[in-house]
């Protein structure tokens, strides 16, 4: 009975991904094969016969490239503007290398190109480049070879990562407090502290006047007149002896302290109708406004005093740019609180609700963008395929942001669990689908193959280190994050976070993963379509 349930697409599907998801489970010496562990079960349900329909490996394929591009694309464009371009460079180093080496394996060993840019995949653990190989190739030699050479570009990656620093005999630790203190200094952390007015040069000027926020770049929360609390307002005409509170970065505050006068320490208290409180941007239609166009203080008498996205706080300024989820710290009235938080939305349940529309029309606008053809001259053409449609539209959606009423965002929630069910899907088609020839390919070429793949796996990461350390002087822990953020190799990442209580490799994988995934599929279909 068994064997006949099999035979459902459906039962056999989850089967997969259930034995799938108990063997990923399994650590041997702290490693695990997680989601990969599919693939494995899927190849050899394959070998006896059981087969998923292309169809949902394509409904999976299409999901995961997506979710993966819509979460990538701001991390993908910013990083060419931040000071990252070193670690960007790296990564090139990283993919072309590991190209390169792919091609000179195949002609050294033989191998047909479908087998090259699956071991190019497997060798670097992608499966989005896994995706880009099948998809080029149209061959299940490459779920194959990807299968052969995965295994080594999992624990190669691991063990490189560990032995790393002890080769180069640093201490992760006092590295991470040097370069933690550098990081802070990008995002200098905001105070708050009270000044009292005692510079006879600033008497009877308004606030507008004075221009403090443009002019130090701190922001004026509350004002003590006598016995009097009072909201900041554009017209306030400071007098001697008040008592303006503050927020502000300590070099904005040094510089606030130069204008007023004396500073002080503790806060000012608020007043029975006064309020401070945290407003949340889930309105759509006020994504991609500065802050300037709200123009808050004239509509509702309040102040924004700082502004938190993605775990930073922001200094607010007019033309800061609001994006959906951004956290508002507003200082007023409670009933000119309400009415911006009126106006901004503060819903946070519309943070975790799930927009398909998005999803649909950008899975549509990447599947044409997959199909356009390029033609460079002497005849050869170039097509991005479904893969590189979906991810570059991906991409670029999710830079822009917004266009008129749409949001080009998934919340974390949401992309998690469709990238999890595509990928799974995924690997239930091209596995069972490549399971079919898998032992019999192994027989004939299958060491020579994991060879391939653990040289490829290889040289990248000794060329990249040697270039890092010697040429750009890259710190260790910004040279691991990167190292397994160019190889896309999570479980390196993991390896490496283990070893040190820093989220500096984080920071650097985080920049280079989406650029060492595009390269990455680029130079699969680069070397499908010019490599003969």
């Amino acid at each position: 009975m068994f064997a006949e349930l099999l035979q459902s697409s459906y039962f056999a599907l989850f089967v997969i991904v259930t034995i799938g998801f108990l063997l990923g489970r399994i650590k041997i010496k702290g490693l695990s094969l997680d989601i990969s562990a599919v693939i494995f079960v899927a190849l050899a349900f394959g070998h006896f016969g059981v087969v998923i329909p292309k169809e949902f490996g394509d409904l999976g394929l299409v999901l995961f490239i997506f979710t993966i591009g819509i979460q990538a694309g701001p991390g993908f464009f910013s990083s060419f503007k931040s000071k990252g371009k070193v670690l960007i460079i790296l990564t090139t180093i990283i993919i072309v290398s590991a190209a390169l080496t792919s091609v000179g394996m195949k002609y050294i060993f033989h191998l047909d190109t479908p087998s090259t840019v699956g071991l190019l995949a497997g060798a670097l653990t992608s499966t989005p480049g896994l995706a880009v190989a099948i998809d080029s190739t149209g061959s299940p030699l490459a779920s194959i070879a990807y299968g052969i050479a995965y295994p080594f570009g999992v624990i190669g990656v691991i063990l490189f990562v560990k032995l790393l620093p002890k080769v180069m005999r640093i201490d992760l630790n006092k590295e991470a407090e040097r370069l933690e203190k550098e990081r802070l200094g990008k995002y200098p952390k905001l105070n708050t502290c009270c000044f009292r007015v005692t510079n006879g040069s600033v008497h009877g000027h308004t606030l507008a006047q004075l221009g403090i926020r443009a002019s130090t770049g701190a922001v004026i929360s509350r004002i003590k007149s006598g016995d009097t609390i009072l909201m900041p307002s554009a017209g306030y005409q400071i007098q001697q002896g008040d008592i303006l509170q503050a927020v502000g970065t300590e070099e904005s505050l040094v510089q606030l302290s130069m204008l007023l006068g004396e500073r002080l320490n503790g806060e000012l208290p608020l007043a029975s109708r006064q309020s401070v409180e945290s407003v949340l941007l889930s309105r759509k239609d006020m994504v991609g406004k500065n802050l300037a166009s709200l123009n808050l203080q004239q509509n509702f008498g309040c102040t924004v005093t700082r502004i938190r996205r993605s775990g930073i706080d922001i200094t607010p300024s007019p033309d800061l740019v609001l994006k959906f989820g951004d956290k508002l710290t507003v200082v007023g009235e409670l009933d000119g609180i309400k009415g911006v938080s009126h106006l901004l939305g503060n819903n946070v349940k519309l943070l975790s609700d799930t927009d398909f529309l998005p999803i649909a029309l950008g899975i549509v606008l990447g599947v044409l963008v997959g199909k356009l053809t390029i033609t460079f001259p002497g005849g050869v053409t170039f097509s991005p395929g479904l893969t590189g449609g979906v991810l570059l539209t991906a991409l670029i959606l999710s830079a822009i942001g917004k266009t008129g009423p749409i949001l080009w965002t998934l919340s974390g929630p949401a992309n998690h669990l469709l990238r999890q069910f595509g990928l799974l899907l995924f690997l239930s088609e091209v596995g069972t689908s490549a399971g079919q020839n898998l032992v019999s390919t192994f027989q004939e070429s299958g060491w020579s193959m994991f060879i391939v793949g653990a040289a490829i796996t290889m040289v990248p990461l000794i060329s990249a280190t040697l270039i890092g350390i010697f040429c750009f002087k890259v710190s260790v822990l910004d040279l691991l994050g990167t190292l397994t953020g160019g190889m896309t190799s999570t479980p390196g990442l993991a390896a490496a976070d283990s070893m040190v209580d820093s989220n500096i490799p984080g920071v650097a994988y985080a920049t280079v993963y989406p650029i060492a995934m595009v390269f990455l599929i680029l130079s699969i279909q680069l070397i499908v379509g010019f490599v003969v």
